[in-house]
């Protein structure tokens, strides 16, 4: 497929890593430094300039592209360039929005893109999964939210349990299957037999049930439903407007009275506090330790690590940080935050899903876009329809949903015809996966 995409920053570059294997990629930036460090990093095009400049559009190729991905950092620029791309050509337009207020529009019809995506609900969508399984680094919902895939570090007191143990006696809960086990760098489909070792990491699939037991495993608690959210911008009011939506008790605090007005005027159903995270007598005051976990979406991540740390030392259990910079995740990680999202993984995983072929129904990216899990139906003619899921290489198939039951196999039942399997997968095995099933 050929591909345009505008912008070479955060959310574009993950954009292009995930797609400039299998599709023919042209980039479009106005600074030449992004330029080239993609076009050094992937076997991609690069032109020069502004996405709302006819001219620039043109000289990508706009006219013979298949897909436009406008996916800079601001919103107005995204929706000329998508406009302009459908006059010069029959591309579909997927259009990244920073914020929420767009997205309404888009859902009303009223903006004529393909596809428009919110950083801002995506990320409040990716804190609110993560909340429901407490315990797991990474959560994605897929078949209508009866498959959950879960990314289950093997490492401190919370996760002790699986160490050393083989897999087949760790009791783990029915109804879920581990498709990949990560250890040093590699990643393999781990028989029943094999160990589990401090430092592993586990991608589980399993049902909503299965996934509540394996928090509970985890952490000892079921989903959570008291959270405090440390800030009330942009970022901060998504997370709140979501969470709130689900039946959370949350309590926002903002060390800017202007936003703290406006959070305390517009989410009725928040408490909120004009003060700072990195106050020890007000989080002491408030007994902000007695929440079940707590969100840092201030959108400074010196401040948030800071704001963490104290929170972790008041008694929060669980603690989320929404980055500014994806490079500050092994920081946040190294000091004990339990969970690190990155705005652009998640936007970009949304955008990236239009190049997949029709039969897969939905993708996510996780483990630092190392792995992408795909919802693929097996076609009639496929070489691996009656073989077992074990055959499928480079792949975990962790789930089959057939005759309207979603199966969760082991390595000897048998792939069919009309089956929708859900396999993980490293990026560069997707077009073959796609192409055999």
């Amino acid at each position: 497929m050929r591909v345009v995409v505008v912008g070479a920053g955060q959310v574009g570059h993950t954009v292009v890593k995930s797609l400039s294997e299998a599709h023919e990629c042209t980039v479009i930036d106005i600074d030449r430094t992004r330029l080239e460090a993609v076009s050094h990093a992937y076997d991609v095009r690069t032109a020069h300039g502004s996405g709302t400049r006819r001219e620039t559009l043109l000289e990508a190729g706009v006219a013979g592209a298949e897909l436009v991905l406008a996916c800079t950092s601001r919103d107005e620029v995204n929706l000329v360039t998508a406009m302009l791309a459908r006059r010069l050509s029959s591309a579909r337009t997927v259009v990244r929005a920073t914020g929420t207020d767009y997205l309404e529009a888009w859902r009303a019809g009223d903006l004529d893109v393909d596809l428009l995506v919110s950083t801002a609900f995506e990320t409040a969508s990716a804190v609110e999964r993560v909340l429901q399984v407490p315990g797991a680094r990474h959560v994605d919902f897929f078949v209508h939210g009866e498959v959950v895939v879960l990314g289950v570090d093997v490492r401190g007191a919370k996760a002790s349990w699986l160490a050393g143990r083989p897999l087949r006696d760790a009791g783990l809960p029915a109804a879920s299957r581990v498709v990949a086990l990560v250890r040093e760098g590699s990643w393999t489909v781990p028989a029943a037999h094999e160990v589990v070792r401090p430092g592993d990491w586990l991608i589980t699939m399993a049902s909503p049930a299965a996934a509540r037991a394996w928090s509970r495993l985890v952490t000892g608690a079921g989903p959570v439903d008291d959270v405090v959210l440390f800030g009330a911008g942009r970022m901060g009011t998504a997370v709140a407007r979501v969470l709130l939506g689900r039946g959370v008790r949350l309590r926002i605090v903002e060390p800017d009275a202007g936003r703290a007005r406006a959070a305390a005027a517009s989410l009725d159903r928040a408490r909120v506090f004009h003060a700072t995270g990195t106050d020890p007598a007000f989080l002491s005051r408030e007994r902000i330790g007695t929440a079940g976990a707590a969100v840092f979406a201030g959108g400074d991540d010196s401040r948030n690590l800071h704001a963490a740390v104290l929170a972790k030392l008041h008694g929060i259990g669980l603690t989320l940080t929404v980055l500014d910079d994806p490079a500050a995740a092994g920081v946040f990680e190294a000091v004990g935050v339990d969970v690190t999202i990155d705005p652009g993984d998640e936007t970009a995983e949304k955008m990236a899903r239009f190049t997949f072929d029709e039969r897969t129904r939905q993708m996510a990216m996780l483990g630092d876009d190392r792995f992408e899990v795909l919802d693929v139906t097996v076609r009639p003619g496929s070489r691996f329809a009656h073989r077992p899921v074990q055959a499928l290489p480079g792949a975990g198939v962790g789930a089959i949903v057939r005759d309207g039951a979603v199966l969760f196999p082991d390595g000897k039942d048998e792939l069919r015809p009309g089956d929708r399997v859900v396999v993980l997968t490293e990026p560069d095995r997707v077009p073959a996966i796609e192409h055999d099933l």
